[in-house]
């Protein structure tokens, strides 16, 4: 043993901690409960690795969707623009796909909402 060890005893008392007042226990319990609502409304947003994995899921729905509606528009009418229509919405999901995997959602997000709208707009406007 060092000299530094022989000065502490080993029975010294550990002080009692402090009672609260009702007043302070029910102010801590408030400021509790705060402090789990915001825990609970930060639990319900996506994490990056959700949010990529939905936008994956969605882009890759939005292709099978495409390529559903390219199939039954060249049975009933084949044209080379329901092609390029469709076939640049296809090529669309693709890249949005790609974007999410590198962790560029939000862009991958709006391409993906413009892109559809636009693909549907063009076929009502364009396409006989």
């Amino acid at each position: 043993m060092s000299t530094s060890d022989q000065d502490q005893s080993v029975d010294t008392p550990i002080p009692a901690p402090d009672v609260d007042t009702a007043a302070e226990v029910e102010a801590e319990t408030e400021v509790e409960a705060e402090v789990e609502a915001e825990g609970e409304a930060e639990g319900r947003r996506l994490t990056p690795r959700q949010a990529r994995r939905l936008r994956i899921a969605l882009s890759s729905v939005g292709m099978v969707a495409m390529a559903v509606v390219l199939g039954l528009r060249i049975a009933s009418r084949s044209s080379v623009l329901v092609v390029g229509v469709y076939g640049l919405a296809l090529i669309l999901c693709g890249v949005v796909i790609e974007l999410s995997r590198n962790g560029r959602t939000r862009l991958g997000s709006w391409l993906l909402a413009v892109g559809l709208v636009a693909a549907i707009g063009s076929d009502w406007l364009l396409i006989p």
